[in-house]
């Protein structure tokens, strides 16, 4: 016996990886339906082998069903989610809207599983930033052995991050270079993404750190240990999918860097391919597809006591998205709704 699913937002990027990763995992599914909004209505997409037509995300009933992916950004999550999660439907939701709330669980697997015990106040478990979810898949197993006092991290985030119109705008610009006569502006980014890097991901905040920024560092916060110190900026780089990350950690006590590269070779949700020669990293164009967090680079820190570096890549819309969600859904499965 397995569960009724929905996925709303399942013609998106996200929406489109859950329903590939809820196959490829074999999710015990009884029934599944797609949603999305009307101007989507209609669209076919697949799971497994099967192919479905979405449903109107605006007049479904949540009755009777399990589990609802919602990868439909913000503001169509404040208005459908409470309703769904009334009805009995647990929702596990992709947008930032609920994470900072102290009644929603932010969750990601492989590093805080018992905080699900705090969705039923709610109905509502919330996914983290993509940046932040490989992140701390890192740090946790770090945290645990040395306990860490600081993060300053930096981040190149793939075009995918920004959806569908991110990944449009670099494949459009990036043909644009060597055609002078078919000029793409951005519209976007706020600046060329073909090419270049931007300093800048969400909005600005007073103290000058954009809001990406302040997402790392609150999610962070919540999910590992509210003790730990971090400070990060966010670049968006002309990759298509997979996030990497520059991650410098420094902990209260010692760790030698062949006890660190030993801890995350254990470490679940994580890869260590960390070769000193060419090529014995990973980038994120290796990382696509992939269910795991690669972690390279692990060095010695000899400005400070006690740090180490790090290279950090993920494939954003798997585990910085719908594979952590999935992995929710199981977790859930496994440890509350439990069904044969």
């Amino acid at each position: 016996m397995g569960y009724r699913v929905v996925i709303a937002g399942a013609t998106g990027n996200v929406g489109r990886e859950m329903l590939n990763i809820l196959a490829e995992r074999h999710f015990p599914v009884d029934e599944i339906t797609v949603l999305a909004s009307r101007k989507s209505l209609g669209t076919e997409v697949s799971f497994g082998e099967k192919t479905l037509k979405t449903k109107d995300l605006d007049t479904f009933d949540f009755t009777g069903w399990d589990i609802a992916l919602f990868a439909v950004g913000s503001e169509a999550t404040k208005k459908y989610a409470p309703g769904a999660a009334k009805a009995g439907c647990v929702v596990i939701d992709n947008s930032s809207l609920y994470r900072y709330d102290p009644d929603v669980p932010l969750i990601v697997p492989e590093v805080n599983a018992d905080a699900i015990e705090g969705y039923a106040k709610k109905n509502i478990i919330a996914n983290p930033n993509c940046s932040t979810a490989q992140m701390v898949v890192a740090l946790k197993p770090l945290h645990d052995r040395a306990t860490i006092k600081r993060v300053v991290v930096s981040t190149y985030q793939s075009v995918s991050g920004a959806g569908k119109e991110g990944a449009d705008e670099l494949w459009d610009q990036t043909k644009s270079i060597y055609n002078p006569t078919d000029d793409k502006p951005p519209k976007k980014f706020t600046k060329q993404i073909a090419f270049n890097v931007i300093p800048h991901i969400d909005s600005f905040m007073e103290d000058g750190s954009t809001k990406e920024e302040w997402k790392m560092v609150a999610e962070t916060k919540k999910i590992v240990d509210p003790k730990i110190k971090v400070t990060a900026t966010c670049v968006r780089v002309p990759v298509f999918v997979g996030h990497s990350e520059a991650v410098n950690i420094e902990f209260e006590d010692h760790l030698d860097e062949d006890e660190a590269r030993e801890i995350l070779r254990e470490a679940p949700g994580v890869m260590v391919i960390d070769k000193r020669e060419d090529g014995g990293y990973v980038t994120p164009v290796e990382c696509v597809g992939d269910f795991a967090t690669f972690i390279s680079r692990i060095r010695q820190d000899s400005t400070i006591d006690n740090g180490l570096n790090l290279w950090c890549v993920s494939d954003n819309l798997r585990k910085g998205a719908a594979l952590n969600a999935v992995q929710i859904a199981e977790l859930l499965g496994n440890r509350i709704l439990k069904k044969g």
